[in-house]
């Protein structure tokens, strides 16, 4: 074994978390331009759902449809970014195993959780993109208009989608220990519906969900006008509460259900 820069006293400097976050950005930027057909595709099916939900529901339900199609098209908005964040650690994990690649993930001086909250997190930033494009679609198909204050839009979808990551990650734990439970996590996704149109303002303990409260300060930011300074702090604090309440939530599920896996020697396995 050469013992070549030992004897000098050089040590390997550790990586930092900054260098770990830069590099999994640019990960994602490479998979996003290098399967282009994908990264369309997924955009393109958003827009076709929008539109047999928007055209389909015109027919039948007319003037009624179209007196609230703003808040539907905000709804929409904030649920392809909420699948965007869910989807970006459940789904990914899921692939890692099935890949073989999930041990190196877990011998990497980082450790496991961080690196699949960095890779959620550099998802999360593609969705925000792709989803800003969508609405920019969806915004020009129905010729309506909406208020768009960047700053108040990113920090309370931001927020919003925060909960939603930690779900993905309490999924991502459930996968590395269960394997194949694909089909219970992807319905999920359909319940996000029920949490953004959750009545918030009728039934005040909705609130305490994951994308409700957020869902309704989106509304009111992008219906309204409301800028991010203008909401109660209270209401800020609950948005902010709730996202690390249940972050932290799916932090602790990842662990105790990665650690499990690990003593049942099933970690690898699939």
């Amino acid at each position: 074994m050469s013992t070549e820069g030992l004897d000098d006293g050089v040590v390997p400097r550790r990586a930092s978390y900054a260098q770990l976050a830069k590099q999994v950005l640019y990960r994602e930027y490479l998979i996003f331009v290098r399967y282009p057909a994908n990264a369309v595709g997924g955009i393109v099916i958003a827009l076709f759902f929008f539109g047999v939900l928007f055209y389909g529901g015109e027919m039948v339900a007319g003037r009624a449809l179209t007196d609230s199609l703003a808040g539907i098209i905000v709804g929409y908005f904030l649920w392809t970014l909420s699948v965007g964040a869910y989807s970006s650690i459940s789904n990914d994990i899921g692939s890692e195993v099935q890949w073989g690649t999930l041990e190196r993930h877990v011998m990497t001086p980082f450790g496991f959780a961080p690196v699949a909250l960095c890779k959620g997190a550099a998802k999360v930033v593609r969705t925000f993109l792709t989803s800003a494009l969508i609405l920019a679609v969806m915004l020009a198909l129905t010729d309506t208009t909406l208020q768009v204050p960047v700053v108040t839009v990113v920090v309370i979808a931001g927020f919003s989608i925060v909960s939603v990551l930690g779900l993905g990650f309490a999924a991502g734990g459930i996968t590395v220990l269960y394997k194949q439970v694909g089909n219970w996590l992807n319905l999920l996704q359909f319940g996000f519906v029920v949490l953004i149109s959750a009545p918030v303002f009728e039934l005040g303990w909705t609130r305490l969900l994951p994308l409700a409260h957020g869902s309704a300060l989106l509304q009111r930011a992008m219906i309204d006008g409301t800028r991010l300074w203008e909401f109660a702090p209270a209401d800020l604090a609950l948005l902010v509460g709730v996202a690390v309440g249940y972050l932290a939530f799916g932090y602790v599920v990842f662990q105790y259900a990665t650690r499990r896996a690990r003593r049942l020697g099933v970690l690898g396995d699939y």
